[in-house]
Formats: C-alpha cells, structure tokens, sequence
C-alpha cells in the first residue's frame, strides 16, 4: 500500500542546449554573464567585478570562465582595442539568464493572468502551427536526442523557442519596456 500518492504536474521547463546547461554549472559564470548582459568588459574589469561581488579568483580562472561562455555561445567578442602593442578585448553576453524564485503567494495573485496567457497562448500556437507547422517539423526532425532524456519533445521544443526568440526580440526593441513603463 503507497503511503502517498499524487499526480506531480509539470510545474516548470528548462530549455538550453546541453553546451550552454554545461556552462551554467558554475554559479561564477552564472555571474559574469549577468555582469555582461548590460555593459561589456573586458578580462581584467571582470576579475575586478567579481571580486567586489565576492568571489576571489585569479584572473587566469576568470578567463578560463569566459572562454567556457564563449565556447558555448553565451558570450562574444564585442570590441578590440589597441593597447600597449596588444589588443584589449572587451566581451558582452548574448545571454540573460533569469534565475529568480517568485513569492510564495504568486500563483494565486497572478491566477488570472496565467488563465488569459494560456488562452492566448493555446490561440497563437495553433496559429503558428496551421501557417508554420511544416518548418517546424522540419526543424523538429532534424534535431539530435537530449543526452538527458528518454522521451524527445522535439516540436514542443521548437515552439518554445520561437516564443522564447519573441520575447527576446520584444525585449531588445524595447516594446516591453514600454508596456512596463506604461504600467508604472
């Protein structure tokens, strides 16, 4: 006889490639991509921002660090500069990574805007998928299996990230600064 029995619902999804997910397992790069998601730096600012953060590494391990984001596609080159007979390189994060626990009482308080995402949302997906249904499975079946998973969700994947790269898109052109502003 089970002393518990509960149906457990997916209550949250990651989405990364396994690179990226490799790269985020050090909470230190977690951090320099924050660090280079709004201004660019290079090495040496870095080493000196983690520092003031907390986080006393040598400037070696920093680089090696960000040349782990580099590696996975997370941060870029976004300058180079003449220096002293060298080249100073300033690197920036193509990535934001949000890692935040919402109050205990959200799920509650935001009830009604998750039921009208949800119709909306359920609205645009078909959507997507009467116009773009093709693209997607093509996408879809060209995709290599998760090395963490049994069961592949390849188109649900695709989705995710088309409204994942929307919403990144909205946020780089500043719509949804404008409709946070317009709230305020």
């Amino acid at each position: 006889m089970a002393l518990l029995e509960s149906d457990v619902p997916i209550r949250e999804v990651v989405t990364t490639d396994p690179e990226k997910a490799k790269a985020l397992e050090n909470d230190v790069r977690a951090k320099i991509l924050d660090m280079l998601a709004d201004e660019e730096h290079t090495i040496e600012e870095i080493h000196e921002e983690l520092w003031r953060r907390g986080e006393e590494k040598a400037e070696t391990t920093v680089r090696h660090h960000v040349n782990v984001l580099k590696d996975a596609g997370m941060v870029e080159i976004a300058r180079l500069e003449e220096a002293g007979g060298g080249t100073r390189k300033y690197y920036k994060s193509n990535t934001r990574v949000f890692s935040y626990d919402l109050p205990e009482d959200s799920e509650e308080t935001l009830a009604g805007a998750q039921a009208t995402a949800t119709e909306e949302l359920e609205s645009l997906v078909e959507a997507l998928y009467a116009e773009h249904g093709d693209e997607i499975e093509a996408v879809a079946r060209e995709m290599k299996p998760c090395e963490y998973c049994e069961t592949q969700h390849y188109e649900e994947f695709v989705l995710r990230e088309l409204l994942n790269r929307a919403l990144i898109d909205l946020g780089e052109t500043g719509v949804l600064d404008g409709v946070f502003a317009e709230s305020d």
